[in-house]
């Protein structure tokens, strides 16, 4: 396959634009205020799910002006398709105590609940002053567990998305706005 050929199946998979870089950009100085007025002079750890919200992470930790660190995780539920499997596996965990910190998980969506609720389980269980949840994407139609992120940016219907570091099979992770994958 030649290289315009690839390049026309990347972009014949883009159903259409959801959330523009614009509303993206903006929503997320939004939650870096009202991350900075909540916590100000209180230490802030913001633990990133890996991979799908290693975008938002940055936008949002350059978006908050009081000091903050920063940590990941790897949780993975979807493998290669576009269906979560249902079966959770941390593939990365944190390498430090949080018990010093106000910890927020930087999660890119929530759909059916399941790896949120298990990663919130096991960072409760370390001891951290506070624990709240921010997640770019709720996708609220797609629930299995009773989960509600603390701050949520934008609420989608049950399709499947890509872009912002939202990906299919590791691929789309690169587009600038979310955009409904075909």
């Amino acid at each position: 396959m030649d290289k315009n050929a690839v390049i026309k199946e990347y972009e014949s998979k883009i159903k259409r634009v959801v959330i523009t870089e614009e509303q993206i950009k903006e929503a997320v100085k939004k939650a870096g205020k009202m991350i900075s007025d909540s916590y100000d002079g209180r230490p802030i750890l913001l633990v990133s799910i890996l991979k799908g919200s290693f975008i938002f992470m940055a936008d949002l930790c350059r978006a908050i002006t009081v000091p903050c660190e920063i940590a990941f995780m790897c949780a993975k539920s979807y493998y290669e398709g576009t269906q979560s499997s249902g079966v959770v596996k941390i593939t990365m965990d944190l390498d430090r105590d949080i018990s010093d910190y106000h910890v927020i998980i930087v999660e890119d969506i929530i759909d059916t609940g399941r790896t949120l609720t298990d990663i919130v389980r096991i960072l409760k269980s370390r001891n951290p002053l506070s624990l709240r949840v921010v997640s770019l994407l709720d996708k609220p139609d797609r629930r299995l567990v009773e989960f509600k992120a603390d701050y949520t940016l934008f609420t989608i219907p049950d399709f499947f998305v890509i872009g912002y570091g939202l990906d299919c099979a590791e691929k789309y992770r690169n587009l600038p706005y979310i955009a409904e994958f075909e």
